[in-house]
């Protein structure tokens, strides 16, 4: 068995372009469901109203890079508040039930026959992002220790762990202030919070608004390394996988989207490879090679179980953070 090829193709993944994207929607995540408590099971939607207001600006409406990335973080800041106005005022389950509803909804509409000539239906849209590449310092193939890089992969993994360092520390920075305060004390006793006189409604509607902006960064990197917008990318596996992260990594703690996808991604990837490689090689011959990404699934999601039942908090978590108001 090759393991050294099977290690740098797990670190590769751990710090390449899956690990980036699911990170951004994770700290996302980590801003409505680690600090404030809201769930929010509609993550895939932010994502895909960014990637898809970038695509449609540049293919569609012939506008600029820069342009489009401001429509996409106006679709996910409208998105937020098409979905906290109604909801934020009831129960956590209510916005769970309407935020994962919406995900698909949109998922749905952008995959339409009816709106197949502005979204491009089930084959999306494809080579808009030419003006990102033009920017990529990098005149060829780059290798990080084990990790290696194509010229375009690398320039993106770049631009995309400058994003994740940049709103890490506005995170920091958020939760460390005022209002951070006041976000941590919604999560812990909503009621309280409101005796003091704060709306409670407004800090909600802001943590989902911001959530989402910080997450649909995802969105954009996705659509620009694929080069291409394809809307089951965008399904209900994009949250909960972003879920996955942030659980992992310790939910309420700036590091943990960070060390929650580098973890994910090294560990999936190192298991699908280990498992191949064994039954190419003979070493299993009870599993055939089109099972091997099932039972990767099965064996992550066993670890995931084990963690949640020994050390429910995460890598990084405090079990304190881990209780919150869902009224």
């Amino acid at each position: 068995m090759d393991w050294s090829n099977v290690f740098s193709q797990a670190l590769t993944q751990g710090i390449g372009i899956q690990a980036v994207i699911f990170c951004l929607a994770a700290i996302g995540l980590n801003v409505q469901f680690g600090y404030t408590g809201l769930l929010n099971f509609g993550q895939s939607g932010f994502l895909a109203v960014a990637a898809y207001g970038l695509g449609v600006s540049i293919a569609y409406a012939g506008w600029s890079l820069w342009v489009g990335l401001l429509v996409g973080i106006a679709a996910a800041v409208l998105l937020a508040l098409l979905l906290g106005i109604p909801t934020l005022r009831l129960r956590a389950d209510y916005l769970a039930i309407v935020t994962i509803a919406a995900a698909e909804i949109l998922r749905l509409t952008f995959r339409s026959v009816t709106f197949d000539p502005i979204f491009g239906g089930s084959d999306g849209i494809n080579r808009f992002a030419d003006d990102f590449y033009r920017y990529n310092p990098y005149s060829g193939p780059v290798k990080i220790g084990p990790a290696d890089f194509s010229q375009n992969d690398m320039w993106i993994v770049t631009i995309g762990w400058i994003l994740v360092v940049i709103l890490s520390i506005i995170v920091f920075l958020l939760m460390r202030s005022p209002w951070g305060r006041v976000i941590k004390a919604i999560r812990e006793d909503e009621d309280a919070v409101r005796s003091l006189g704060k709306s409670v409604y407004s800090y909600k509607l802001q943590a989902l608004i911001i959530g989402g902006v910080m997450g649909c960064f995802g969105g954009f990197i996705a659509a620009i390394a694929l080069q291409s917008i394809q809307p089951d990318y965008y399904s209900t596996d994009l949250t909960f996988f972003a879920y996955a992260v942030l659980i992992l990594g310790g939910a309420a703690r700036v590091l943990g989207p960070i060390v929650g996808s580098v973890v994910f991604w090294f560990l999936l990837v190192l298991i699908d490879g280990a498992l191949a490689n064994a039954v190419s090689s003979g070493a299993i011959d009870f599993i055939r090679n089109d099972q091997v990404g099932q039972i990767r699934y099965w064996i992550l999601g066993i670890s995931l179980m084990l963690l949640m039942i020994y050390r429910p908090q995460g890598i990084l978590g405090d079990k304190k953070e881990l209780s919150l108001d869902a009224r």
